[in-house]
């Protein structure tokens, strides 16, 4: 999933380029869209679904023939963008989050971090180049994304096993205590080696895909850095290639890792050169 995210205060045109760019990318895939609310309410006083919460329910969810609606608690932008990856979505438009680490399309003078275009108007939008832009940011996977992305595969009929491996940031190693982790890669060499790795293991007997995806930044403790899924005929020959795409991914794809911890912080591949 590609992500975009458009910017600016208020009656800048916000919603009606976020319109455009929904139309112009439903050409290429699945697009879903998440609105910065602030303080509103949705879930109104007095409703069964604010009665469900106000009982103690950690998530309601109201169901209408045409709707949907998911009520729950301690949600963010990384939740939300979650929710869309899980759905399948080719394509994540949001309306806001000006303060977030996302790339931005900016109307006006808004200030925010990691903007990509900046625009005076939704007038001034060349749509062929914000979709271009949306091309080249970094795709947004989560496990279940994967996972339903693998079973479109061609040969999908063929399979009788899905296995996965999913990556977490060890919080303690004997008696030391990882905070979090930061990950960098080098202007996509990193996704272009895991593409190589997966092309080589698609050859084997009886896989019918592999993909795996890795996040960079910082990566708190216990949260999730790599998945892995493979799919394969047999579960014989499925457990060999995901550990063989595992150590392959170690060893071969160039990400640096940097390890913060209550004691200090260092480039992973430093110390374990010295």
């Amino acid at each position: 999933m590609r992500v975009i995210s458009v910017v600016g205060y208020k009656k800048t045109g916000k919603t009606t380029l976020v319109g455009q760019i929904v139309k112009a990318l439903k050409g290429y895939g699945s697009v879903g869209t998440i609105k910065h609310l602030h303080d509103h309410k949705i879930d109104a006083t007095g409703t069964d679904t604010w009665k469900h919460r106000e009982a103690g329910a950690d998530v309601v969810i109201g169901v209408t023939q045409s709707e949907l609606v998911k009520f729950s608690l301690d949600n963010d932008i990384v939740s939300a963008l979650d929710e869309l990856a899980d759905a399948g979505m080719d394509f994540a438009v949001i309306e806001g989050f000006k303060d977030s680490r996302l790339p931005k399309i900016a109307l006006g003078e808004v200030d925010a971090p990691d903007i990509v275009i900046r625009l005076g108007k939704p007038e001034d939008a060349d749509i062929r180049e914000i979709v271009s832009k949306i091309m080249d940011q970094p795709e947004y996977h989560t496990l279940e994304s994967l996972i339903k992305k693998i079973r479109t595969s061609k040969d999908m009929e063929k399979a009788g096993a899905i296995g996965t491996f999913t990556g977490i940031v060890r919080a303690v190693t004997k008696d030391a205590r990882t905070e979090y982790l930061e990950f960098e890669e080098y202007g996509g060499i990193a996704r272009q080696k895991m593409n190589e790795i997966c092309t080589g293991l698609r050859e084997k007997e009886g896989i019918i895909d592999v993909l795996m995806h890795h996040r960079t930044g910082i990566i708190r403790a216990g949260e999730e850095i790599v998945y892995i899924v493979v799919a394969a005929g047999h579960r014989e020959q499925l457990f060999p290639v995901l550990s063989e795409a595992i150590e392959r991914l170690k060893a071969e794809v160039p990400i640096w890792k940097k390890e913060h911890t209550p004691g200090g912080q260092w480039w992973v591949h430093d110390k374990e050169s010295r």
